[in-house]
């Protein structure tokens, strides 16, 4: 009996994007003939004809499901939707601007059935067409998370990966609200292959991730999988504790031996608003976590369903 590869699509405006990705899709569906698949498209609140486009490949292609949101909920929400709604011995996550190369799959699968892997990942080795701040930030990034993370991050590393049922299983048991899936990929483990490619540019459309997104999510990542911001922040507030204490024994000896001036309120100054911006830091550092919290105890759904493929039966 064949097995059933779920293809996982998390899709936000992209009416353009999506007819390219539906016939790259088809063709690597018609060269892997020893596996069924099924097309799982996750519409993220879109505010265009995405959801139309979907409604009709579903009608026309029994193979192809969909779910929609009432809202827009962030591609976090939309994975964590596609991995509950596939039913696959095999499960992959893909964007629908075919920067995830749909050919790559069959390789993909070659590794997991005969290589014994639980998981292939891709890793961009080039970042062409992306601008070079961008690029610097998210290499120091990387750098950072890995020093400070006891999860380890791959550079360059795409949501992009083919897994097996028991590590999809894995990831669906950490229920979480604040999703960082890159790592939880990690945190859950198993035996991962890295696939390496040149990195392409979208065939349809505009990149919804703003470097101010970016930059959100990087710390979104950090504050999930590492304490040692808290730990810094806490190590400067006693270094500065310390330097303090110094300061207040040279300026009794000093006034002891010389006498009181007047001078030096300029660089008093400076140490006032340096002292002001270090503990601002601090409680900035303690109120992400804090804020984290706050959302975890309110136990607010990663999503909610509008209406799925299954609805268009009913019509």
């Amino acid at each position: 009996m064949k097995k059933l590869l779920s293809v996982v699509v998390s899709c936000y405006n992209e009416e353009e994007a999506i007819p390219y990705f539906y016939d790259e899709i088809i063709k690597t569906a018609d060269d892997m003939k020893d596996v069924n698949f099924e097309f799982i498209f996750v519409n993220d609140g879109s505010k265009d004809k995405t959801l139309d486009i979907l409604k009709d490949l579903a009608k026309k292609d029994k193979r192809v499901k969909f779910v929609s949101f009432s809202r827009n909920f962030g591609k976090e929400a939309a994975m964590m939707a596609g991995l509950e709604y596939a039913n696959g011995d095999y499960v992959t996550l893909m964007d629908a601007d075919l920067q995830d190369p749909p050919k790559l799959l069959p390789e993909m699968y070659n590794y997991i059935v005969k290589d014994g892997y639980d998981c292939v990942g891709t890793r961009r080795v080039t970042r062409k067409g992306e601008p070079p701040i961008r690029s610097f930030f998210a290499r120091m990034f990387y750098k950072i998370i890995n020093r400070i993370s006891k999860v380890e991050m791959v550079d360059g590393a795409r949501d992009y990966r083919l897994m097996t049922r028991q590590m999809v299983d894995a990831i669906l048991s950490l229920k979480e609200y604040n999703r960082y899936s890159k790592g939880l990929f990690s945190f859950v483990g198993f035996n991962t292959k890295w696939i390496e490619y040149e990195n392409v540019e979208r065939v349809a459309g505009e990149t919804k991730w703003s470097f101010w997104k970016l930059l959100v999510y990087a710390i979104e990542g950090i504050t999930a999988f590492s304490t040692v911001p808290l730990v810094i922040s806490a190590i400067v507030g006693l270094l500065f504790c310390l330097i303090s204490f110094i300061m207040i024994i040279f300026i009794v000896f000093k006034t002891l031996i010389f006498g009181d001036p007047t001078s030096g309120w300029p660089s008093l100054a400076c140490i006032i608003f340096l002292v002001s911006g270090v503990q601002l830091f601090s409680i900035g550092v303690l109120g992400q976590y804090l804020a984290k919290t706050y959302l975890e105890t309110k136990r607010r759904p990663v999503y909610i369903i509008k209406e799925t493929d299954k609805d268009l039966k009913k019509d």
